[in-house]
């Protein structure tokens, strides 16, 4: 059978005029980038893991950008097809079995694609059932790519898709890694100043300040002020994306929704196949895990309290980390109360207790580069740091998600944090095992200008991956994100809607308070 793809998404970086003279711009940087940026060694163990990391998540490569180059030579979405593939042994699909897709990729002039690279994301998803399962996908690299969903009802096909951009983006993370400009204030008696900040800074006459933290290591600068110390920063900040660049960038999203025929199973009747590398489906809208721990509903505030009682809940992280820390605010009325520390409504920390259930539950957000309102020193933290702290025991449960503010950076700034992340955990497992340590995977976004040039899904993606390895064979648990946003029918967001979010605190709780056998 075949059809053309559904709802494809191509976002691609490029100087609209009109349809025929769209335009992908070549970056144009200095040659001179990111001079300083000082870092402890990694240990020979570490270096190697960084290293197989870099070689495990290595895109194909993905075509050069000539100036100018011609939209009508990269991947279009309603010139590509997909074809499904026929059962193995022919007859009908039933429920559990595989079905795999065929996608041949084409330009805008309907020539098929001769190399890889493009990213596509795949699910099918039934909203009359309240179903959905994400796909996998596997690059063929000569423009054409298999999909394979476990079919666990009837549906049909979702593929969304970013494509020539990875080339630009790939080099944004090389070229421009201070694109996201920071900055602190310092103060002094009656003179304060404002510099720039990041990981990495350019060279210049100018001199710095060094925040490289002394216990983890990370490192952060900023340019000194002229007439003040480095020891009066008071507070760190975001300031905005770059808008100085080169060349100028325009986001198009070119949504495609093209009719295609479902393709029917015989029974609605879920299994529990389990489907290797996926982690669970929605049905009801509620979902499901294919192995391990039995997913439970919290649908009341007394079953989330009995869940929580006499536990101290630490959350760190960024701001998908924070609305976990408002649901359980929303969800616990007049139980759970929080104290007013005085702190910024995004940035935190924040505490609330139950007394009478003996429920204490903070946030705090991550170290550096963490992009936000003002927030003074002394709050900003590093995980690491703050995990070295915790008592932990079998009453605690630690949970941290940190990934969204990474994607502006080369992958090795991202495996380095959570390397010193990983290392904290392991000391506090080891004086205390029966701390539940829970971390919450990166998940696609709607990608605005500002998202695509600062946190693609494709960084993201990236970053999903080496989060998973470097936390795998711990005895931590995920709750995948990922797979949570990309299944659900509604659309993606960097703070997914409520349903997803219940559904996420739901295997969060499941974690803490699983089901007792025997």
């Amino acid at each position: 059978m075949m059809c053309t793809l559904v709802d494809m998404r191509l976002i691609i970086i490029a100087s609209q005029y009109n349809i025929n003279t769209w335009k992908i711009l070549q970056l144009e940087v200095p040659k001179k980038h990111h001079d300083v940026c000082t870092v402890q060694p990694l240990s020979p163990k570490e270096g190697l893991e960084e290293k197989l990391l870099l070689e495990s998540i290595a895109w194909p490569e993905t075509p050069s950008l000539l100036t100018p180059l011609s939209l009508n030579e990269t991947s279009y979405p309603a010139k590509s097809t997909f074809t499904i593939l026929p059962q193995t042994g022919g007859g009908q699909w039933h429920v559990g079995d595989k079905l795999k897709v065929l996608i041949k990729m084409c330009d805008f002039q309907g020539h098929p694609k001769k190399s890889g690279g493009d990213v596509l994301f795949a699910r099918l998803h039934n909203p009359t059932l309240g179903a959905g399962v994400a796909g996998k996908v596997e690059d063929h690299l000569n423009g054409t790519y298999s999909a394979v969903f476990s079919l666990l009802w009837e549906g049909s096909v979702t593929l969304v898709h970013p494509s020539e951009a990875v080339t630009v983006l790939r080099r944004l993370n090389s070229e421009q890694p201070d694109r996201v400009i920071f900055q602190s204030l310092f103060y002094s008696g009656s003179i304060s100043e404002t510099t720039i900040c990041n990981v990495f800074l350019r060279s210049t006459e100018q001199p710095l300040c060094n925040y490289t933290d002394l216990h983890t290591g990370e490192p952060w600068f900023c340019f000194k002020p002229k007439n003040l110390n480095c020891d009066t920063r008071i507070n760190h900040s975001k300031r905005e994306v770059k808008q100085n660049l080169k060349c100028q960038f325009q986001l198009q999203d070119l949504l495609v929704s093209l009719c295609c025929q479902d393709r029917k199973v015989k029974d609605l009747l879920i299994t529990t196949t389990t489907i290797s590398g996926l982690s669970g489906y929605y049905y009801k809208d509620e979902w499901q895990t294919l192995s391990g721990t039995k997913v439970q509903q919290f649908n009341t505030p007394s079953a989330i309290t009995q869940c929580l009682k006499g536990k101290v809940v630490h959350l760190y992280g960024d701001s998908t980390i924070r609305q976990w820390f408002e649901y359980f605010n929303g969800a616990l009325p007049g139980n759970l109360k929080e104290f007013d520390l005085n702190s910024h409504k995004q940035n935190g920390p924040f505490m609330a207790m139950d007394i009478p259930n003996n429920i204490l539950m903070t946030f705090r957000c991550h170290g550096p580069p963490f992009r936000c309102h003002p927030v003074p020193i002394s709050e900003l933290r590093y995980i690491a740091n703050e995990l070295d702290n915790v008592i932990g025991g079998t009453n605690t449960v630690v949970i941290f998600g940190i990934w969204a503010h990474f994607g502006s950076y080369p992958m090795e700034v991202y495996i380095r944090r959570l390397q010193s992340i990983r290392r904290a955990v392991i000391r506090l497992l080891n004086r205390s095992p029966g701390t539940v340590v829970i971390i919450r995977t990166a998940n696609p976004k709607a990608l605005t200008l500002f998202e695509s040039l600062a946190n693609s899904d494709w960084y993201s993606l990236q970053n999903d991956k080496v989060l998973r390895a470097i936390f795998k064979g711990l005895n931590v648990h995920l709750v995948d994100a990922w797979e949570m946003v990309l299944a659900h029918h509604l659309p993606h967001n960097l703070h997914p809607q409520p349903p997803i979010i219940k559904n996420m605190i739901n295997v969060l709780l499941s974690y803490i308070c699983p089901i007792k056998s025997g």
